[in-house]
Protein backbone atom coordinates (compact mmCIF):
# COMPACT_ATOMS: atom_id res chain seq x y z
CA UNK A 1 0.00 0.00 0.00
CA UNK A 2 1.68 3.26 -1.21
CA UNK A 3 -0.63 5.35 1.36
CA UNK A 4 2.43 5.54 4.05
CA UNK A 5 4.98 6.25 1.94
CA UNK A 6 3.21 9.01 0.02
CA UNK A 7 2.19 10.73 3.80
CA UNK A 8 5.60 10.54 5.18
CA UNK A 9 7.11 12.09 1.87
CA UNK A 10 4.11 14.54 1.99
CA UNK A 11 5.13 15.14 6.08
CA UNK A 12 8.95 16.06 5.05
CA UNK A 13 8.45 18.29 2.18
CA UNK A 14 5.97 20.29 4.19
CA UNK A 15 8.18 19.98 7.30
CA UNK A 16 11.12 21.45 5.26
CA UNK A 17 9.17 24.29 3.57
CA UNK A 18 7.77 25.35 6.85
CA UNK A 19 11.26 25.62 8.23
CA UNK A 20 12.91 27.46 5.37
CA UNK A 21 9.80 29.72 5.91
CA UNK A 22 10.07 30.60 9.44
CA UNK A 23 14.11 31.07 8.26
CA UNK A 24 13.12 33.31 5.97
CA UNK A 25 10.13 35.45 7.21
CA UNK A 26 11.11 35.28 11.18
CA UNK A 27 13.61 37.41 13.04
CA UNK A 28 15.64 36.05 16.07
CA UNK A 29 14.16 39.07 17.93
CA UNK A 30 10.63 37.53 16.97
CA UNK A 31 11.38 34.02 18.26
CA UNK A 32 12.63 35.17 21.62
CA UNK A 33 9.77 38.04 21.87
CA UNK A 34 6.75 35.56 21.78
CA UNK A 35 6.31 33.98 25.16
CA UNK A 36 5.34 30.18 24.48
CA UNK A 37 3.23 29.20 27.44
CA UNK A 38 1.19 32.86 27.67
CA UNK A 39 0.76 32.19 24.01
CA UNK A 40 -0.51 28.53 23.97
CA UNK A 41 -2.88 29.96 27.07
CA UNK A 42 -4.57 32.77 25.21
CA UNK A 43 -5.13 30.80 21.71
CA UNK A 44 -5.99 27.59 23.76
CA UNK A 45 -9.81 28.07 23.15
CA UNK A 46 -9.36 28.53 19.34
CA UNK A 47 -6.79 25.55 18.84
CA UNK A 48 -9.15 23.37 20.85
CA UNK A 49 -12.04 24.02 18.75
CA UNK A 50 -10.38 23.82 15.45
CA UNK A 51 -9.10 20.97 16.28
CA UNK A 52 -12.23 19.51 17.59
CA UNK A 53 -14.21 20.10 14.37
CA UNK A 54 -11.72 18.45 12.42
CA UNK A 55 -11.24 15.47 14.23
CA UNK A 56 -15.39 15.36 14.17
CA UNK A 57 -15.41 15.86 10.54
CA UNK A 58 -12.80 13.23 10.09
CA UNK A 59 -15.41 10.92 12.22
CA UNK A 60 -18.32 11.90 10.52
CA UNK A 61 -17.11 11.15 6.73
CA UNK A 62 -18.82 8.05 6.36
CA UNK A 63 -21.69 9.24 7.79
CA UNK A 64 -21.61 12.43 5.32
CA UNK A 65 -21.29 10.57 2.61
CA UNK A 66 -24.39 7.49 3.10
CA UNK A 67 -26.51 11.19 3.97
CA UNK A 68 -25.48 12.72 0.85
CA UNK A 69 -25.90 9.44 -1.25
CA UNK A 70 -30.04 9.12 0.08
CA UNK A 71 -30.41 12.54 -0.53
CA UNK A 72 -29.21 11.81 -4.02
CA UNK A 73 -28.99 15.28 -5.05
CA UNK A 74 -26.31 15.08 -7.94
CA UNK A 75 -25.50 18.64 -9.45
CA UNK A 76 -22.57 17.37 -11.46
CA UNK A 77 -24.46 17.98 -14.80
CA UNK A 78 -25.85 21.22 -13.43
CA UNK A 79 -21.83 22.31 -12.75
CA UNK A 80 -20.95 20.80 -16.29
CA UNK A 81 -23.56 23.21 -17.88
CA UNK A 82 -22.79 26.53 -16.12
CA UNK A 83 -19.49 26.48 -16.87
CA UNK A 84 -19.33 24.47 -20.69
CA UNK A 85 -16.06 23.15 -21.55
CA UNK A 86 -13.67 24.93 -19.50
CA UNK A 87 -11.14 22.50 -17.81
CA UNK A 88 -10.48 20.28 -20.62
CA UNK A 89 -9.84 23.56 -22.80
CA UNK A 90 -7.90 24.57 -19.43
CA UNK A 91 -6.12 21.00 -19.26
CA UNK A 92 -5.31 21.23 -23.61
CA UNK A 93 -3.50 24.98 -23.43
CA UNK A 94 -1.74 25.06 -20.61
CA UNK A 95 2.06 22.65 -21.03
CA UNK A 96 2.04 19.28 -20.47
CA UNK A 97 5.83 20.63 -18.81
CA UNK A 98 3.61 21.44 -15.65
CA UNK A 99 2.19 18.71 -14.41
CA UNK A 100 5.11 18.04 -12.06
CA UNK A 101 4.79 22.02 -11.02
CA UNK A 102 0.47 21.76 -10.13
CA UNK A 103 0.98 18.19 -8.60
CA UNK A 104 3.39 19.37 -5.94
CA UNK A 105 1.17 22.07 -5.71
CA UNK A 106 -1.99 20.01 -5.01
CA UNK A 107 -0.02 17.54 -2.95
CA UNK A 108 2.43 19.48 -0.90
CA UNK A 109 1.81 23.25 -1.57
CA UNK A 110 -1.75 23.41 0.00
CA UNK A 111 -0.72 21.48 3.32
CA UNK A 112 2.49 23.68 3.30
CA UNK A 113 0.15 26.69 3.33
CA UNK A 114 -2.33 25.16 6.09
CA UNK A 115 0.53 24.55 8.10
CA UNK A 116 2.48 27.46 7.80
CA UNK A 117 0.20 30.14 8.23
CA UNK A 118 -0.70 29.15 11.85
CA UNK A 119 3.09 28.75 13.01
CA UNK A 120 3.99 32.23 11.69
CA UNK A 121 0.96 33.88 13.22
CA UNK A 122 1.62 32.61 16.58
CA UNK A 123 5.05 33.58 16.69
CA UNK A 124 3.70 37.28 15.98
CA UNK A 125 3.69 39.43 18.61
CA UNK A 126 -0.14 39.47 18.96
CA UNK A 127 -2.11 35.87 18.71
CA UNK A 128 -4.88 37.87 17.07
CA UNK A 129 -4.31 36.78 13.92
CA UNK A 130 -3.81 32.96 14.98
CA UNK A 131 -7.23 33.47 16.47
CA UNK A 132 -9.12 34.79 13.62
CA UNK A 133 -7.16 32.09 11.11
CA UNK A 134 -8.04 29.31 13.35
CA UNK A 135 -11.93 30.63 13.30
CA UNK A 136 -11.65 31.00 9.63
CA UNK A 137 -10.14 27.89 8.84
CA UNK A 138 -13.36 25.89 11.14
CA UNK A 139 -15.97 28.22 9.18
CA UNK A 140 -14.55 26.36 5.18
CA UNK A 141 -14.62 23.43 7.03
CA UNK A 142 -17.81 23.11 8.22
CA UNK A 143 -19.21 24.90 4.86
CA UNK A 144 -17.67 21.96 3.15
CA UNK A 145 -18.64 19.70 5.27
CA UNK A 146 -22.33 21.05 5.02
CA UNK A 147 -22.15 21.26 1.08
CA UNK A 148 -20.72 17.86 0.24
CA UNK A 149 -23.24 15.89 2.91
CA UNK A 150 -26.19 18.02 1.36
CA UNK A 151 -24.90 17.56 -2.26
CA UNK A 152 -23.16 14.95 -4.68
CA UNK A 153 -20.81 16.44 -6.92
CA UNK A 154 -18.27 14.44 -9.50
CA UNK A 155 -14.83 16.31 -10.91
CA UNK A 156 -14.64 16.91 -14.39
CA UNK A 157 -11.74 13.88 -14.49
CA UNK A 158 -14.82 11.52 -13.18
CA UNK A 159 -17.77 12.82 -15.36
CA UNK A 160 -16.25 13.44 -18.95
CA UNK A 161 -14.05 11.40 -20.66
CA UNK A 162 -12.21 14.27 -22.60
CA UNK A 163 -10.55 15.46 -19.46
CA UNK A 164 -7.86 13.30 -17.67
CA UNK A 165 -6.76 13.05 -13.73
CA UNK A 166 -3.16 13.95 -15.07
CA UNK A 167 -1.77 13.64 -11.40
CA UNK A 168 -3.05 10.03 -10.70
CA UNK A 169 -2.10 8.60 -14.15
CA UNK A 170 1.58 9.93 -13.57
CA UNK A 171 1.63 9.70 -9.95
CA UNK A 172 -0.76 6.70 -8.70
CA UNK A 173 0.41 6.59 -5.22
CA UNK A 174 -1.06 10.05 -4.60
CA UNK A 175 -4.51 8.88 -5.37
CA UNK A 176 -3.87 6.59 -1.90
CA UNK A 177 -3.58 9.77 0.33
CA UNK A 178 -6.28 11.71 -1.14
CA UNK A 179 -8.58 8.76 -1.20
CA UNK A 180 -8.23 9.43 2.97
CA UNK A 181 -8.29 12.06 3.27
CA UNK A 182 -11.74 12.88 1.10
CA UNK A 183 -14.39 11.56 -1.06
CA UNK A 184 -14.41 11.99 -4.33
CA UNK A 185 -17.80 13.34 -4.86
CA UNK A 186 -16.02 15.82 -2.30
CA UNK A 187 -15.87 18.85 -5.55
CA UNK A 188 -18.33 21.76 -4.53
CA UNK A 189 -17.26 24.17 -2.97
CA UNK A 190 -13.36 23.02 -3.46
CA UNK A 191 -11.62 23.75 -0.26
CA UNK A 192 -8.24 23.41 -1.14
CA UNK A 193 -9.18 26.84 -3.11
CA UNK A 194 -11.00 28.27 -0.06
CA UNK A 195 -8.09 27.70 2.04
CA UNK A 196 -5.64 28.77 -0.14
CA UNK A 197 -7.32 32.13 -0.15
CA UNK A 198 -7.94 32.41 3.33
CA UNK A 199 -3.85 32.26 3.82
CA UNK A 200 -3.06 34.68 1.05
CA UNK A 201 -5.14 36.66 2.45
CA UNK A 202 -3.67 36.99 6.01
CA UNK A 203 -0.80 37.05 4.04
CA UNK A 204 -1.95 40.11 2.27
CA UNK A 205 -2.57 42.01 5.52
CA UNK A 206 0.60 40.85 7.37
CA UNK A 207 2.71 41.94 4.77
CA UNK A 208 4.80 44.70 6.51
CA UNK A 209 5.45 42.34 9.76
CA UNK A 210 6.78 39.52 7.42
CA UNK A 211 7.32 41.19 3.74
CA UNK A 212 8.83 37.55 2.12
CA UNK A 213 5.65 35.79 3.56
CA UNK A 214 3.23 37.46 1.36
CA UNK A 215 5.06 36.47 -2.26
CA UNK A 216 5.76 32.72 -1.32
CA UNK A 217 1.47 32.33 0.18
CA UNK A 218 0.68 34.24 -3.09
CA UNK A 219 2.64 32.11 -5.75
CA UNK A 220 2.03 28.79 -3.98
CA UNK A 221 -1.80 30.04 -4.01
CA UNK A 222 -1.96 30.66 -7.31
CA UNK A 223 -0.83 27.34 -8.09
CA UNK A 224 -3.22 25.69 -5.62
CA UNK A 225 -5.99 27.08 -6.72
CA UNK A 226 -5.29 26.79 -10.54
CA UNK A 227 -4.03 22.89 -9.83
CA UNK A 228 -7.06 22.10 -8.93
CA UNK A 229 -8.47 21.97 -12.23
CA UNK A 230 -5.99 21.55 -14.54
CA UNK A 231 -5.17 18.67 -12.52
CA UNK A 232 -9.25 17.25 -13.43
CA UNK A 233 -10.24 17.60 -9.82
CA UNK A 234 -12.64 20.89 -9.55
CA UNK A 235 -14.60 22.59 -11.96
CA UNK A 236 -14.08 26.28 -12.32
CA UNK A 237 -17.41 26.28 -10.95
CA UNK A 238 -16.09 24.75 -7.36
CA UNK A 239 -13.15 27.34 -7.95
CA UNK A 240 -15.26 30.28 -7.96
CA UNK A 241 -17.31 28.99 -5.26
CA UNK A 242 -14.19 28.40 -3.15
CA UNK A 243 -13.35 31.81 -3.74
CA UNK A 244 -16.43 33.34 -2.44
CA UNK A 245 -16.02 30.75 0.92
CA UNK A 246 -12.89 32.05 1.61
CA UNK A 247 -12.89 35.59 1.37
CA UNK A 248 -16.82 35.33 3.01
CA UNK A 249 -15.04 33.16 5.91
CA UNK A 250 -12.28 35.66 6.54
CA UNK A 251 -14.66 38.90 6.79
CA UNK A 252 -16.71 36.77 9.14
CA UNK A 253 -14.19 35.32 11.37
CA UNK A 254 -12.60 38.57 11.79
CA UNK A 255 -15.47 39.93 13.00
CA UNK A 256 -16.25 37.00 15.08
CA UNK A 257 -12.94 37.34 16.74
CA UNK A 258 -13.67 40.89 17.50
CA UNK A 259 -16.93 40.80 19.24
CA UNK A 260 -15.44 37.20 21.06
CA UNK A 261 -12.30 39.37 22.46
CA UNK A 262 -13.59 43.05 22.47
CA UNK A 263 -17.32 42.05 23.96
CA UNK A 264 -20.70 41.69 22.63
CA UNK A 265 -20.77 45.09 21.24
CA UNK A 266 -16.86 45.69 19.87
CA UNK A 267 -16.28 45.06 16.07
CA UNK A 268 -13.88 47.26 15.54
CA UNK A 269 -10.67 46.07 13.88
CA UNK A 270 -6.81 46.49 15.60
CA UNK A 271 -4.90 49.16 13.52
CA UNK A 272 -2.91 46.77 11.68
CA UNK A 273 -5.67 44.80 10.43
CA UNK A 274 -6.82 48.01 8.35
CA UNK A 275 -5.75 46.99 4.76
CA UNK A 276 -8.23 45.14 2.38
CA UNK A 277 -8.67 42.60 0.97
CA UNK A 278 -6.81 42.73 -2.43
CA UNK A 279 -9.64 41.40 -5.06
CA UNK A 280 -7.32 38.74 -6.74
CA UNK A 281 -6.34 37.15 -3.96
CA UNK A 282 -7.22 34.00 -4.58
CA UNK A 283 -5.86 34.02 -8.58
Amino acid sequence: MAFIPIAVLTALVVLTGLSMTCALCLTPRQLRSVGVGDRLRDVSPYLGAAAVCFLAKRATDGYSLRISRALGWDVTDELHAIEGGFVPAFQEVVPGATLEFFAAMYMFGFPFLIATAPVLYFLSPTGRRLKELLVAYLLNYVVGAICYTLVIAYGPRNHLASVEGLMYVAYPATQDLTAAMSANTDVFPSLHTSLAVVVVCFAWWSRREYPRWYPIAAVVGSGVVLSTMYLGIHWLVDVVAGVALGVGSVHAARRLVARLEDGAGGVSIPADHGEGIPSDAGD
